[in-house]
Parts: structure tokens; C-alpha cells; sequence
């Protein structure tokens, strides 16, 4: 496994495990920076979104790189207010404006709303045959989501990008994706930080010399789950592409699987009716 590993989704394209992801990032520099970093360590996979309002420095960055737009997949997202079938129209001709494309390659439904969620995917898949994007998919679905989004269509989103780490794994889910060819993509594998200091992960992390960042990204990875960790530090990008000359062993990352008990999230948590 290298940094070029790939997934195919279910319309043959084939999507980078690994990429940078920009949330939160802002205009300025700091988007710029981080993208050219990345390019330069060797990702070719960007995921940002109209809700992160740093298209335009995406686009910048992928211009000035010089790296062939063949090599690179980029990733944006309908934002909630532009959803239903004229505005996601309008909303993924504004996102390639922004970042100066004339397609994107994997376009998102950012969160799920039933009162547009028809329209909204007549369009995205439309937008998909006029050749706008390569693939199709949503984001922070739950199998209760999907139980509604496949009483309006036959078709599957090629992806499903959701929270995903070991303290937030949802079996159910993964299962569900397995069975309707949906591949995973895990946004905050990072966990933000915020349980780096777990002491199964730190052991792990000490036994194979590598820190509790890249303990993570190799559990997905291990999972074949499509993986974004967010930074804007050049040594961190570095870090987090640093993660293909170990493997975790088998009961190890069931260990980590186990963490899961009271799925502890940051972001994307399923309210009791499974609205997320």
C-alpha cells in the first residue's frame, strides 16, 4: 500500500484513499499553503465543499501547482441551503467557477433533508451525465437516512462521507455501504485531536513507532475506507501521508474497532429517530 492506493467506486472511477481535507480552513493563505503542501507531499485528493467558503483558494493552489488536474481528485459539496433541483444546478456551476474547473470529481450532498432530497439528486445525477462530475454522493447519512433516500431512487451514491474513527465506528453502516456498493469516506479521522491521548491508542502508537495520528489513518485505511485528515501545518501533512511502511495486525485493529462502545463523536452523531 503507497500514497497512490485507490478505491473504485461503483462506476469504475477510481478514488485516492488518501486526502487533504480543508474544513474550517480560511482564505488568506492558509488554504493556499496547506493544498501546496500536500500536492507536494504526494496526495492527489482535496475534498473541500461550498460551505467551507475556500473554493476559490483550492482552485488557486491546483492551478499553480503544476500538477496535471488528470493526477488530482477534487471533492466539493452542495451546501444546505442550495439544495432542490434549480439551485443544485446552480450551486455545482458556482463550485467549478470557484475553483476554476470544469468538472470536479466526486460532488456530495453535503447533509440529508427529505423535503429536497428528490430534486436534489435528480439534478446531481444530471449533472453527473452532463459530464460536471465524475461521480455522485452524499454525506452524513444514516442507515435510516438511506431507508428513505431508496424510496426515491434505484441508484446508489457512489460514496457516503461521514465521522469516522475507531471511537465513532458504526458497523451497521459499513455493512450497509458493503451491500449497495457505497464506498466509505471518513471525515475527522482525527478526532480532532481530542482522544489522542487514549491509552490503547498511545500504546499501539508506541509499539510501532509512529504517533496516534497515523494509528488512525492506517485503521482506515486498513478498513478500506476513504480517509481526509484536516491540517494546515506542513510537517502535519508530512505526518499524516507518513503511514505506509507499517501495518496494524489483525487483532489490532480489532482492538481499535472495539473502542466504539459508546460511539463518541465530534461531528455526526445519530439522534435516537436516525435523522443524521
Amino acid at each position: 500500500m503507497t500514497i497512490n492506493e485507490t478505491i473504485t467506486l461503483s462506476n469504475g472511477v477510481r478514488m485516492p484513499l488518501l486526502g487533504l481535507g480543508v474544513f474550517q480552513m480560511k482564505q488568506g493563505g492558509e488554504v493556499l499553503n496547506a493544498v501546496r503542501a500536500a500536492l507536494e507531499a504526494g496526495y492527489r485528493h482535496i475534498d473541500t465543499a461550498e460551505g467551507y467558503r475556500n473554493e476559490e483558494e483550492v482552485g488557486q493552489a491546483l492551478a499553480e501547482s503544476g500538477v496535471p488536474r488528470s493526477e488530482v481528485w477534487v471533492t466539493t459539496k452542495l451546501s444546505n441551503d442550495r439544495q432542490g433541483y434549480e439551485t443544485t444546478k446552480a450551486a455545482c456551476e458556482d463550485s467549478l467557477r470557484k475553483l476554476r474547473l470544469d468538472q470536479v470529481d466526486l460532488y456530495l450532498m453535503h447533509w440529508p433533508f427529505d423535503e429536497t432530497m428528490a430534486d436534489t439528486w435528480r439534478a446531481m445525477q444530471e449533472l453527473r451525465d452532463e459530464g460536471k462530475c465524475r461521480a455522485i454522493g452524499v454525506s452524513n447519512f444514516s442507515v435510516k437516512r438511506f431507508e428513505f433516500f431508496f424510496t426515491l431512487t434505484d441508484e446508489a451514491p457512489a460514496v457516503n462521507q461521514v465521522e469516522l474513527h475507531p471511537f465513532n465506528y458504526r458497523p451497521d453502516l459499513l455493512e450497509l455501504h458493503r451491500a449497495k456498493g457505497i464506498a466509505t469516506e471518513a471525515y475527522s479521522p482525527l478526532t480532532r485531536a481530542q482522544r489522542f491521548d487514549d491509552p490503547t491508542l498511545v500504546a499501539l502508537a508506541e509499539k510501532h513507532g509512529k504517533t496516534p495520528a497515523q494509528i488512525l489513518i492506517r485503521w482506515d485505511l486498513q478498513h478500506g475506507i476513504v480517509t481526509i485528515p484536516k491540517s494546515s501545518h506542513k510537517e502535519r501533512i508530512i505526518e499524516n501521508a507518513d503511514v505506509y511502511d507499517f501495518a496494524l495486525e489483525d487483532e489490532e485493529v480489532t482492538q481499535l474497532d472495539g473502542l466504539a462502545q459508546d460511539y463518541w463523536a465530534i461531528t455526526w452523531r445519530p439522534d435516537p429517530d436516525g435523522w443524521y
